[in-house]
């Protein structure tokens, strides 16, 4: 079988456009890019730049799996590329397993999600593995689940997660027996089993992808593999039930799947542990691969929850919980009077504080699943370096061990003895036994939980936050990212970083300087670095690794005498004045201050990077 180039060598080729396309199993890429060829053979500049792009070598495949554009070419998400991908995953398998290696797969409700997993079913059955396909369009914490649950090799989720509506992604995920065959520390073998792959496993496939001939000299069945029913939802839920966390007053909560696939099972598993008050944004609950409602279907950006903020001012409600569209992450919004829509939407690393001190509190009081085993290892909570430093405060004043990892899901699930993980970004892991990965509906089911509790209790969760920073600190946090169309600039601006960093962060000295790829505190080595103060103010910059943006994530820090302080000058000026203040927080009094802080920093690093 003569081999097809995935790529130009030297400059635009013509021969290597034709050969791709008569190797093109899907008729509507093969059929742009022969309109693109004619164009670029006509004398098109624009078209032979565009066609250079699409070869200028394979869409890269790593510890994210693929994720790209869907269009036509090498060097974007197509099904020539996803054939070509589960062609080295078997390979792969094959290897390290043997004949008969069994694979779980699902795909949200994007473009081509579903042929993707279709063609990956085919190749896996014909290369004599067992292809189990999920019902289609449910997210991806389902997938992971059903991986650890059926005790797969490896598990494939056909998802873009929450980039925007052009994209798709290829998330791969390995189960026991792959790991223990290539991973000489077992216990890390079994730590990762049911996780996202990291390196040496993400090598090793990208290694029998690139000795991919071509797709037709690749296997594909008809049919034979495996479909499995709704009984698979119905597990998952019964998981969910047995976490033990129910709603303990009536709590009215807007929900949003902003588009995805997460609406249907998050409002059963919030119904199955006694959720009844919920109130479902109509306009974004019905899988939608257009995402018309939202400029960016994820959580994160400004205006995501706009039609959330306005359900809720309608209803009154509590609790704004929403998905992203394949549901592996959540956020929470709580009534807010000074805020213009009503409502304040949580940080991410405000929401992991909170469940990581509920599940220290209820693992400290043995009424945590984790807990129940009589053999269950030392219990541990993690987050990403990224993330704030306040879970590690809240988990040493329970007496459990904390620790930081590399920024991603891949490796804080593979911690060993994981009982809570978390990262900035909107995701968390309450249930690592069954899923070994973030997991936005259980978490959400968990937070709902604790502010039912906390209402029960005539408290709330601005009220727990003010307690926690009470007793450990007020670690405030804010994001800063940069959007660059030029992705060369986000090299330039790490490459000026190590070389000539900052001096101070908002006016305290740079006391200590991290190169990140070099590794820190036993950490691989990636690309970042850090930045803290004399003040305690921590900056982290990095490169995402999912979309063409420079994320820096910064960090400023109270003790808790500084919050009493804050507090009883507050308390003092009001009675200088013949004033009576409203009741407010300790963390309240000192928020402007912090706020202050990192907003000093966040014009620094502007100003710093000039972009």
């Amino acid at each position: 079988m003569t081999r097809v180039a995935d790529r130009f060598t030297n400059g635009f080729d013509a021969e290597v456009v034709r050969a791709w396309i008569a190797d093109d199993p899907d008729p509507q890429t093969a059929t742009t890019l022969e309109h693109i060829l004619a164009e670029a053979e006509a004398g098109d500049v624009a078209a032979i730049a565009d066609l250079e792009d699409r070869f200028a070598g394979p869409l890269a495949f790593g510890t994210a799996g693929l994720r790209g554009e869907i269009a036509a070419g090498p060097n974007r998400m197509n099904r020539a590329v996803v054939i070509r991908a589960a062609a080295g995953l078997a390979s792969f398998l094959s290897d390290t397993v043997g004949e008969g290696f069994r694979v779980v797969i699902g795909c949200d409700a994007r473009y081509k999600s579903a042929d993707f997993a279709a063609d990956t079913a085919a190749v896996i059955t014909a290369a004599g593995g067992t292809a189990i396909q999920l019902p289609e369009q449910l997210p991806t914490p389902l997938l992971a689940f059903a991986l650890s649950h059926l005790d797969a090799d490896a598990g494939v989720m056909v998802t873009a997660s929450h980039n925007p509506p052009a994209d798709n992604g290829y998330k791969v995920y390995l189960g026991r027996r792959p790991l223990l065959a290539i991973e000489p520390d077992q216990a890390a073998a079994e730590a990762g089993a049911g996780a996202q792959i990291v390196s040496p496993a993400d090598a090793l496939i990208a290694e029998q992808i690139a000795a991919v001939d071509s797709v037709a000299s690749v296997p594909r069945a008809e049919s034979g593999w495996e479909h499995l029913g709704e009984e698979i939802v119905e597990t998952y839920l019964s998981r969910i039930d047995a976490l033990g966390v129910r709603a303990e007053s009536d709590l009215s909560i807007v929900l949003t799947s902003l588009h995805g696939v997460g609406a249907g099972v998050a409002e059963a598993a919030l119904m199955r542990t006694g959720f009844t008050n919920l109130h479902p944004v109509a306009s974004q609950q019905a899988p939608d691969p257009d995402f018309p409602t939202v400029a960016f279907p994820n959580p994160e950006e400004a205006g995501a929850l706009d039609e959330s903020y306005e359900l809720a001012r309608e209803v009154g409600a509590e609790l704004v919980i929403a998905n992203d569209p394949d549901a592996d992450r959540f956020s929470a919004a709580i009534p807010d009077p000074s805020a213009a829509t009503g409502y304040r939407q949580l940080s991410g690393d405000e929401v992991g504080l909170l469940l990581g001190e509920d599940a220290a509190t209820r693992l400290a009081a043995g009424t945590h699943h984790a807990g129940q085993g009589a053999d269950s290892a030392a219990p541990v909570f993690a987050n990403s370096i990224v993330s704030s430093r306040a879970l590690a405060a809240a988990a040493a004043g329970h007496g459990f061990a904390a620790v930081n990892t590399l920024t991603g899901f891949k490796w804080i699930s593979r911690v060993a003895g994981l009982v809570f993980g978390y990262e900035e970004a909107l995701g968390y892991c309450v249930d690592p036994a069954a899923v070994r990965d973030k997991d936005g509906i259980s978490a959400a089911v968990t937070f709902a939980a604790l502010a039912s509790r906390l209402k029960a209790d005539g408290s709330s969760i601005e009220a727990e936050l003010d307690r926690i920073r009470g007793r450990d600190g007020f670690f405030a946090t804010a994001p800063l990212s940069f959007r660059l169309d030029d992705v060369s600039l986000i090299a330039t601006a790490m490459a000026k970083l190590r070389e000539n960093p900052p001096t101070t962060l908002a006016g305290s000295p740079v006391a200590e300087v991290h190169d990140l790829s070099t590794g820190y505190q036993g950490l691989p080595p990636t690309d970042g670095i850090l930045l803290l103060s004399d003040s305690g103010s921590r900056v982290i910059v990095r490169p995402s690794g999912t979309e063409p943006k420079l994320k820096c994530y910064l960090e400023v820090v109270a003790e808790p005498t500084e919050l009493q302080a804050a507090t009883d000058a507050d308390a003092r000026a009001a009675a200088s004045a013949g004033v009576r203040l409203p009741a407010t927080s300790a963390s309240a009094s000192l928020k402007p201050a912090l706020r202050e802080r990192l907003t000093s920093i966040s014009t620094e690093l502007k100003t710093y990077f000039g972009l």
